[in-house]
């Protein structure tokens, strides 16, 4: 490896020379406390700057991070995830930012966002501990600024990487306690089936967000922090925080009702970002649900390949069987239902709808409209009647948003008021309204609920080449997957909360397509793709050994794939 006067030195003779010049820097540099791998560079000074791919090295011993803190993968995970927004706040800090043409002077690394996630921009191990980033290098016009250049290299990268990869750079108080919270986080959902329980919201948890766009907490004076209903109110002992109490939502069938505005779906959220840990500070540090919960959500126009929604949708005039069912403009109805066969295709263990996204035809059918249409001539079965069965025959639990029908009434297991953002346990009143109001509504769809029949994918539909024939796979953000020719819309699938996950998913079913035979379903082409993630890390996504992918489930892994137009499936019947 050679030392960094060199590279200074090259660096300087470059001046004034073409951009691509640039390339001759690639390659290890030794600096006095770190190494700095320049292993992709760009060649042309407007290309983004995370399409170099830059790696900063430090030996573990000399950073001198503990071993306990890496002594399980939940900790592991969060100790990279600090380092990751700690040298994010330190680009911030340091770097001055564009300085020339196009993204001249930038040095940044993948933003996390309010969960802890396995991402790829910081790796710890028993060796080193390594910071990947993106740097912009200089240019005025295509011409090489080698000054700039120098600053970036020798000033900014160094104090950056020293005040942000070293124990003794931090405050030590703070990164325990980002390491404790996830630990305790993930120690709660672990136990949350040993007590029959789908989710826990815990008392003091701060809900609401700044705003649809903005997942930091709200910093209002007002706000209202989370208290649960005393019979609802469950009590864990964690590891590293001690005894902690909260609301603990039960298996089965969960209403939460409400008029608006008062915290129906600020709740719901929570319960549904609840598979993520969250960072101190979030105010849903403590909140969490079960790995396998799934948010379910209509989406008009979406695709649809040879998917089973005969338990919820039969008989469509003048089309094929719904037992597989193909569509390249599903309607609200089709694709909610097509939603709930795939994830329970993929193996979800809970459900969470809001009302507000859903398709009203696929929720409900009153006594006036069944009297109106008789049911030889509606194809759909309202979830109102299945959701019982889903519980009772696949185990899954249904958590539901629903302030506009008081049919739901009839088949909830329990029913959470939210009242100024405050629960309240309603149960048993609802249960007494259901019996003196009765709705009279005819039961549809039989007393039963068939499994949908496994898919087996083929992948040569999915073509990642553009129209110049090069792979094109990335994601501008987290709801867009381009791949090859084809933008994959997946504005439905609330759970991906990052960028990196989108960008890990795509490369991810670049791979899968070796899987993608005919003989392997779609469970165990996702479980493929985990076991060898499993083994390798992120890393094996991408030979370039990029910093921009975040970890993912095997649920939104699925998701994206049954939404692409290019996706080819052959079914089977059902075994007995």
């Amino acid at each position: 490896m050679k030392s960094c006067e060199i590279l200074k030195q090259q660096l300087q003779r470059l001046d004034g020379k073409d951009y691509a010049a640039y390339q001759s820097l690639k390659g290890g540099w030794s600096y006095p406390h770190f190494e700095l791998h320049l292993d992709r560079i760009p060649k042309d000074p407007y290309a983004p700057p995370n399409t170099g791919v830059y790696r900063a090295r430090i030996d573990r011993e000399k950073a001198g991070f503990p071993v306990d803190l890496t002594s399980t993968k939940v900790r592991e995970i969060a100790l990279r995830d600090f380092l990751a927004r700690r040298f994010h706040s330190q680009c911030e800090l340091i770097n001055k930012g564009i300085r020339g043409t196009g993204n001249s002077g930038v040095i940044s690394i993948a933003k996390p966002g309010q969960e802890i996630l396995e991402r790829t921009s910081i790796i710890v191990n028993d060796e080193f501990v390594e910071a990947r980033f993106s740097m912009g290098l200089p240019a005025e016009g295509r011409s090489i600024n080698s000054k700039t250049a120098g600053r970036m290299l020798f000033e900014e990268v160094p104090q950056i990487v020293e005040s942000s990869l070293y124990c003794k750079t931090l405050d030590i108080e703070i990164l325990k306690q980002h390491i404790d919270t996830a630990e305790d986080a993930g120690f709660l959902r672990d136990n949350l089936r040993s007590t029959r329980l789908v989710a826990f919201i815990a008392d003091g948890a701060l809900l609401p967000r700044r705003s649809g766009v903005d997942a930091k907490p709200l910093d209002r004076s007002n706000v209202v922090r989370f208290q649960s209903p005393a019979n609802l109110r469950v009590r864990f002992t964690l590891p590293n925080a001690g005894v902690i109490s909260g609301m603990g939502i039960t298996s089965g069938v969960t209403l939460i009702v409400g008029g608006g505005y008062h915290g129906k779906s600020t709740l719901l959220q929570a319960v549904e970002l609840g598979i993520y840990n969250h960072i101190p500070g979030d105010g849903r540090e403590y909140c969490v649900s079960l790995p396998e919960t799934v948010k379910v959500r209509a989406a008009s126009g979406r695709s649809v390949t040879n998917t089973d929604i005969s338990a919820f949708i039969n008989n469509i005039p003048f089309r094929e069987p719904t037992a597989s069912f193909s569509t390249t403009n599903a309607s609200g109805s089709t694709s909610q239902a097509a939603f709930i066969a795939e994830a329970m295709e993929i193996g979800a263990e809970v459900i969470v709808m809001d009302e507000d996204t859903c398709a009203t035809n696929f929720m409900i059918r009153d006594k006036r409209m069944q009297e109106l249409v008789a049911k030889e001539y509606e194809p759909i079965t309202p979830y109102v009647d299945k959701v019982k069965q889903l519980h009772k025959d696949h185990g899954i639990s249904t958590i539901l948003v629903m302030g506009g029908s008081g049919d739901y009434l009839s088949v909830a297991d329990c029913v959470i008021q939210m009242t100024e953002f405050k629960p309240y346990d309603v149960t048993v009143e609802a249960r007494e309204i259901a019996k003196r109001f009765t709705s009279e509504r005819a039961q549809e769809g039989g007393n039963t609920f068939a499994c949908p029949r496994p898919r087996f994918p083929v992948g040569d539909g999915l073509d990642p080449r553009n129209k110049y024939a090069h792979h094109r796979v990335a994601a501008p953000d987290p709801q867009r997957l381009l791949f090859g020719r084809t933008t994959v819309d997946l504005v439905d699938i609330e759970q991906l909360v990052e960028t990196g996950q989108t960008k890990a998913i795509g490369r991810a079913i670049l791979i899968a397509k070796q899987y993608m035979d005919g003989a392997n379903n779609l469970k165990q082409i996702a479980g493929k793709i985990s076991e060898e993630i499993n083994r390798g890390g992120l890393d094996v996504l991408d030979a370039n050994l990029t910093g921009d992918l975040a970890q993912f489930r095997s649920l939104e892994f699925a998701a994206a794939l049954n939404r692409m137009r290019g996706l080819k499936v052959k079914q089977v019947e059902q075994q007995e």
